[in-house]
């Protein structure tokens, strides 16, 4: 009976961490919720004060036209930015493994 008690003491503690580790990783995400939400408003902004470039109209079987026509590809290249944060969800992700490995371990050790 007392060692099931302290079985379920060091589950708790566990839980308990698990959930502050959530809370910080729920905060993280809302801030940059936020920040990407105001970095899409910035460039729509952007895009209204911009002029409209007129539309050119060019005739699909000339080829000469057709090779002189300016292309324009709408991709952002803010690629580094998205890798560095797949970074910081990995290392949280091993935080919470090893928090739950420990837990694995304490159980098998109380068997």
């Amino acid at each position: 009976m007392l060692s099931r008690l302290q079985e379920l003491k060091k589950e708790e503690e566990t839980l308990l961490k698990i959930k502050v580790m959530l809370q910080d990783q729920l905060n993280r995400l809302k801030f940059e919720e936020g920040a990407l939400k105001s970095m899409i408003n910035a460039q729509s902004e952007e895009t209204a004060t911009e002029p409209a470039t007129p539309e050119v109209e060019v005739d699909p079987d000339d080829k000469t036209e057709i090779n002189q026509t300016k292309l324009v590809l709408g991709a952002p290249n803010d690629y580094e930015m998205e890798e560095e944060e797949e970074d910081d969800d990995d290392d949280e992700d091993d935080d919470l493994d090893m928090v739950l490995e420990e837990e694995e371990e304490e159980e098998d050790d109380d068997y």
